[in-house]
């Protein structure tokens, strides 16, 4: 099928962007990689009647460090943040999750606002954002506003963007080698979205936990942080058992469905098996390891 007609506008900064989506309203959608986008229109499952493509605002593409943080412009393609050298050395995490996305053509043209956006509950980058502890600048009528990941994403499909709000900026905070992380998931075959995931970040004193991260997705409307599983750990001797019942403690955080790709009973099991490999997968990458 092929979309129903619409007006194709391409605005050349941010905010023209923001002025277009004031002046068309819910009429408008914004377009970045499309790959979301474009099936929903070819189905007529989107029928915009404007159509605001942002692959002319230049500034929006870029990665580069501020301070203890990492900043990401939205436009800023999959395999840029896979592969790129100061990502993949100070937040390897986000560089993982981003390496798990589909397939390459899929990573050449989908972007990270556009994932975040979109808010697909088993999609890679609303999880690594919210394990991250990561943050987002929208831009609006009204000028700029940051957003923490646990307040961006609302339900499945849905983010606090506003209708007249672009989403400007992906901020993650720094993670050096003290830090270990880990990305597990189990999908149908390669390249499918994960019927559930689990990403770690962990950090120890000695052979305590000074701090620890878990998110899930597939297994909620949402990306799934995992506080209770986070208590089960921090302050304590990282054993084989406090790992057990951490895993024990995001399993019961899921609250997955059933659906043609797996039951909910599986994805709730597969939430206990994939936190415990990604616990002692972060281990052994504390310092740098792999």
């Amino acid at each position: 099928m092929k979309p129903a007609s619409f007006e194709y506008l391409e605005p050349k900064t941010a905010r023209e962007a923001v002025d277009l989506l004031v002046r068309y309203g819910d009429q408008a959608k914004l377009i970045a990689g499309g790959q979301s986008l474009v099936p929903l229109m070819n189905m007529r499952l989107a029928r915009p009647d404007y159509l605001i493509d942002l692959n002319g605002v230049a500034a929006l593409n870029y990665v580069r460090r501020e301070g203890d943080v990492l900043a990401i412009g939205a436009m800023t393609r999959h395999h840029t943040v896979e592969t790129s050298p100061l990502i993949r050395e100070q937040c390897p995490l986000l560089a993982e999750a981003a390496a798990n996305i589909g397939h390459l053509p899929i990573r050449h043209r989908g972007t990270i606002g556009g994932s975040l956006c979109h808010a697909d509950p088993s999609a890679e980058m609303p999880a690594a954002l919210a394990v991250l502890g990561g943050s987002v600048r929208l831009l609006g009528p009204a000028g700029e506003r940051t957003v923490a990941a646990e307040d961006f994403f609302v339900t499945f499909l849905t983010t606090a963007v506003q209708p007249d709000e672009v989403l400007v900026e992906v901020r993650v905070p720094v993670r050096d080698s003290s830090w270990g992380w880990a990305f597990e998931k189990v999908t149908r075959t390669q390249g499918t979205l994960a019927i559930a995931s689990a990403l770690a970040l962990l950090r120890l004193d000695g052979q305590r936990v000074a701090d620890v991260g878990i998110a899930l997705a597939g297994v909620g409307p949402g990306p799934v942080k995992a506080k209770g599983a986070e208590q089960a750990l921090r302050g304590k001797a990282f054993t084989d058992q406090a790992v057990e019942e951490a895993a024990a403690a995001a399993a019961a955080a899921a609250d997955p469905e059933t659906d043609l790709h797996a039951s909910a009973e599986y994805r709730r099991h597969a939430v206990g098996v994939l936190v415990k490999r990604a616990l002692l997968g972060a281990r052994q990458r504390i310092g740098g390891g792999r």
